[in-house]
C-alpha cells in the first residue's frame, strides 16, 4: 500500500517528516483527514493540532497555523509553529496563558487581535499537552 509522504517544517527548520497512513489538520472551517489518494488540496490552517498516524502510533503535533499542500501522496506543511505533544512546556504555556489573559483584562494600548491569537496558542499547547 502506498504512503503518504508527510513533511511539517517552520522558520526554524523541518519538525516532522516522514510516511504516514493518514494525516489530520485543523482547517479554517474544522478538522479534515488526508488519505493514500488524497485529491490535490490547498488549506489554510489554523491554531490547533496536526495528527499524524504511523504503523508504530499517533504523533499529535501543535501548530499555530500556516498553509498545507497536498500532491500525488506528498503533503507540504509550513506553519508558524510546530511542536510534539510531548515536548510541550506545561509551565510555560500555563504562563503564556496568564500573560494573554492579564494583556486582555488590562486592555491598555495593546494590540487585542494579537493578544487573542497568543492566549489562543497557549490554550492549544495546554491542550494539547494533556492527550499524552
Amino acid at each position: 500500500m502506498t504512503e503518504l509522504n508527510v513533511e511539517i517544517v517552520t522558520p526554524d527548520g523541518i519538525v516532522f517528516t516522514g510516511e504516514v497512513t493518514s494525516c489530520t489538520a485543523p482547517g479554517a472551517k474544522g478538522q479534515f483527514q488526508m488519505l493514500t489518494g488524497h485529491a490535490p488540496f490547498l488549506a489554510n490552517l489554523q491554531i490547533g493540532e496536526i495528527k499524524v498516524e504511523k504503523h508504530d502510533g499517533l504523533k499529535i503535533i501543535a501548530t499555530s497555523g500556516g498553509f498545507l499542500e497536498v500532491k500525488d501522496n506528498n503533503i507540504s506543511i509550513i506553519v508558524e509553529s510546530a511542536e510534539f505533544a510531548d515536548d510541550i512546556d506545561v509551565a510555560r504555556a500555563k504562563e503564556a496563558e496568564e500573560r494573554a489573559r492579564k494583556r486582555l483584562e488590562d486592555k491598555g494600548d495593546i494590540d487585542l487581535i494579537r493578544a487573542n491569537f497568543a492566549l489562543l496558542r497557549a490554550l492549544n499547547r495546554l491542550k494539547i499537552s494533556s492527550q499524552i
